[in-house]
């Protein structure tokens, strides 16, 4: 059940559940993943895996490192998903020619083909999410610059500018 909070919380009212913006996205969070969970289930993908797959059909071939740059994963978490969905027939991985420790990953004909069978997984999360357009771009551009301001936070320490 969602609660919404009062609208000027008083100062002790501050260490609130409902008042915690972090709670409230990771809730949201937790939200979509189960959404994704029965969409992607007839496509075979875990959501991690969506997101490389996306990755894969936006920008074509890429190194591990930039898929991890692009999703913000590091290389023990992005590896499994890559030997699982390269198990999978969907992609395949190759060392560089240029250079051995960088390895390339692009997709298999398999992989490219699946891409139109995902078609429908943006519309099915937009039915769900159940806002109008403007109010779902709003959302995002707010999202991105709240993941901009935590990054410099996390670059700097606090109180310093």
């Amino acid at each position: 059940m969602v609660t919404t909070p009062p609208a000027h919380p008083h100062e002790e009212d501050y260490l609130r559940l409902d008042l915690q913006l972090c709670f409230s996205l990771q809730a949201a969070s937790r939200a979509f993943t189960g959404v994704y969970r029965t969409l992607l289930k007839d496509l075979g993908l875990t959501y991690p895996q969506y997101l490389v797959m996306l990755t894969l059909w936006e920008h074509g071939e890429l190194p591990v490192k930039g898929i991890g740059e692009k999703l913000r994963l590091d290389s023990g978490t992005l590896s499994p998903l890559l030997k699982r969905l390269e198990a999978a027939g969907l992609l395949e991985r190759r060392r560089s020619p240029a250079d051995e420790r960088s390895v390339t990953v692009r997709l298999t004909p398999k992989g490219s083909g699946l891409r139109e069978r995902a078609r429908t997984v943006p519309h099915h999360i937009a039915r769900a999410v159940n806002m109008p357009p403007e109010d779902f771009h709003t959302l995002r551009t707010l999202l991105a610059t709240l993941t901009e301001g935590l990054d410099a936070a996390g670059a700097a320490p606090c109180g310093t500018t």
